[in-house]
């Protein structure tokens, strides 16, 4: 009986993301009495898991770009693979593009913007937000495997130094449909997802020239840059 936790990557570097619903696989596992077991992608950083919980992690290698079909194939082989209960994903658009994927192949019930671990498991109950974050409710989820979407910046990095063994899985893949001519990155810049800071402008810039002051006050505190309204 395992939990197992997808976590996402970039670049072959964990996800902040990736580590927080790692906290939250650790923290379901407990209850259960199960152990946790990940599976990114293209992982070269995945030896640094273990200081979360995660007991296994079986790394898959893909040679493409995101593929929602092609990573849900994968990501089911290994749920099968150790008999899994639970499955926990981030909210990501990611995550949310490929989890009724995921969700349709293991016939398993999904819960999405979770903020807390299981207030019960039997039945299977979890809080979540509701009405654009404005309310919550409990879910039941009845489905003999159980996937969880976890809401963004709603559990933290809880570590939890753990003997981690690391694994190459190669399942059977589904065949990519996705063909990507280029991609444009930003380079040196904290993502909003990732970041501990955010420094956003508005319509007070007066116009996009004067966007800089936003660019250099992120630079020198380290952080991620948003739009509240057009600048322009």
């Amino acid at each position: 009986m395992s939990v197992v936790v997808y976590a996402e990557t970039e670049g072959g570097k964990l996800k902040k993301a990736a580590l927080a619903v790692e906290s939250y696989g650790k923290a379901v596992a407990e209850q259960m009495g199960a152990d946790v077991v990940d599976v990114p992608f293209n992982a070269a950083d995945d030896d640094t898991l273990g200081n979360y919980g995660v007991s296994k992690v079986l790394n898959i290698s893909f040679d493409g770009n995101f593929d929602a079909k092609v990573y849900a194939s994968g990501i089911q082989e290994a749920a099968k693979s150790v008999n899994a209960q639970v499955v926990v994903v981030s909210s990501s658009a990611d995550s949310r593009f490929l989890t009724p994927l995921l969700a349709v192949g293991l016939e398993a019930g999904y819960a999405t913007n979770v903020v807390a671990a299981p207030s019960n498991l039997s039945p299977f109950t979890v809080k979540r937000t509701a009405f654009t974050n404005k309310a919550f409710t409990q879910t039941e989820i009845s489905s003999e495997v159980k996937i969880i979407g976890v809401s963004n910046n709603a559990f933290g990095l809880v570590e939890n130094e753990t003997a981690c063994s690391v694994e190459a899985f190669a399942p059977a893949l589904a065949a990519s449909g996705v063909t990507v001519s280029s991609v444009d990155k930003a380079t040196d810049k904290v993502t909003i997802a990732d970041a501990e800071v955010v420094v956003s402008g508005g319509r007070g810039l007066k116009g996009p020239e004067n966007w800089h002051l936003i660019e250099d006050l992120a630079e020198t505190l380290g952080a991620a840059t948003a739009c509240s309204k057009p600048v322009s």
